[in-house]
């Protein structure tokens, strides 16, 4: 079980680490990556038996820091460093934990920001579509460099849990038990909107350049921002936006103007701006796409039990009661198909008040319930 705060401890200071891959990699689309590099951070050791490896994936803005902090960044805590040290849920005086940046993201890994080989310059809008099931199998690579035959366990939350539960599937063999949290084993029609949306923002921005803004020296600003707006609209539940910023105005009273007046508005435009400035518009825009295609059940004309048939983890699937973006009934689907199918899974629906951004956040319940998890499983 969780240790009292005062034992447990961050991972403290860590740096990235860097892995070539020269073998091509098949993608989903049809395309091919001729070599390639993941950028990744390990916490913990990994045992003699290489038996103690988890896995963390990342969601939609996330990266392979995922705890500890850098040593000329003290501010910069790594995005789950609340569930992983020593002490902490996912205890790394048991566990070897990795963190890995995706395909087509922008913090290291091989993406539009990277040389196209072919041509010598950003790949930018000719980056290729990549999907979940790409990501998984670079993972499974970087898991063959490090001499990892199996995880002890998957885990993500969102979109990472879509790759958790897609390790369960595209390798049964390779993981031991896999953890889906505030996910969904496909995206509903109102998500999809909701990323179109967003896309929209991004490929109508004048500064965007098809893609290819780099070579001009611009950056989609305006587009990334409102794209971000319109996500953390989607992350907060009513209550946790009425309590934190009800309708209070900045100047006390209306002025009767377009600039910011309410204090929410100031909250999304300081997300947006700040967002703007760090992330790649094209890794935005591919990793949108990435959640809107995942569906395993596809295949099966849409029946979900037999999509989950292959996995033979035991699984935790955790929902939180807020959560409208990917909500509890989500989570049912999954642990129905699961059920179905024998499988040990263990369900946890968490009534936190800060709807999808719960899963980020240090919830004593949400976090005992990871704890024990953890605590069951034999290295």
């Amino acid at each position: 079980m969780t240790e009292p705060q005062s034992t447990c401890r961050s991972v403290g200071i860590v740096a990235p680490k860097t892995a070539r891959f020269e073998e091509g990699l098949p993608l989903r689309s049809g395309a091919r990556l001729d070599g390639y590099e993941l950028v990744f951070e390990t916490y913990g050791t990994l045992n003699a038996a290489h038996s103690n490896a988890v896995l963390v994936c990342h969601a939609l803005s996330g990266s392979h820091h995922v705890a500890g902090r850098y040593a000329d960044e003290e501010e910069n805590s790594g995005w789950w460093d609340n569930l992983i040290g020593f002490g902490k849920p996912l205890d790394t005086r048991k566990f070897f934990v990795i963190g890995v940046n995706n395909l087509g993201g922008c913090h290291g890994s091989t993406g539009p920001r990277s040389a196209n080989p072919a041509t010598g310059h950003p790949w930018g809008a000719d980056f290729p579509f990549v999907t979940v099931e790409d990501w998984v199998d670079a993972q499974a690579r970087l898991a063959d460099k490090l001499g990892i035959e199996s995880f002890a366990a998957v885990i993500g939350g969102s979109l990472g849990g879509m790759q958790a539960l897609s390790w369960s599937l595209q390798y049964p063999e390779r993981v031991r038990h896999a953890a889906v949290i505030a996910s969904a084993a496909k995206l509903s029609a109102q998500n999809i909107a909701f990323n179109e949306v967003a896309r929209q923002a991004i490929l109508t921005d004048p500064d965007f350049h098809g893609g290819h803004f780099y070579k001009h020296g611009t950056l989609p600003e305006r587009g990334l921002r409102l794209a971000r707006m319109v996500g953390h609209i989607t992350y907060l539940s009513d209550d946790a936006m009425g309590e934190k910023f009800g309708r209070n105005l900045r100047h006390g009273k209306t002025v009767y103007s377009y600039d910011v007046e309410f204090e929410i508005e100031s909250y999304l435009r300081h997300q947006g701006n700040r967002f703007s400035r760090q992330f790649d518009a094209n890794t935005y825009l591919l990793t949108t796409k990435a959640l809107d295609y995942y569906d395993p059940a596809f295949a099966h004309g849409g029946d979900l039990t037999a999509a989950l048939a292959p996995a033979r983890a035991g699984f935790l699937v955790v929902a939180f009661t807020t959560d409208w973006r990917f909500a509890p009934d989500r989570s049912h689907e999954i642990v129905y198909a699961l059920a179905h199918n024998g499988r040990d899974v263990t369900y946890a629906e968490i009534d936190c008040a800060a709807g999808h951004d719960s899963f980020l956040l240090d919830d004593p319940q949400y976090h005992a319930v990871l704890a024990a998890w953890f605590d069951r499983i034999e290295v």
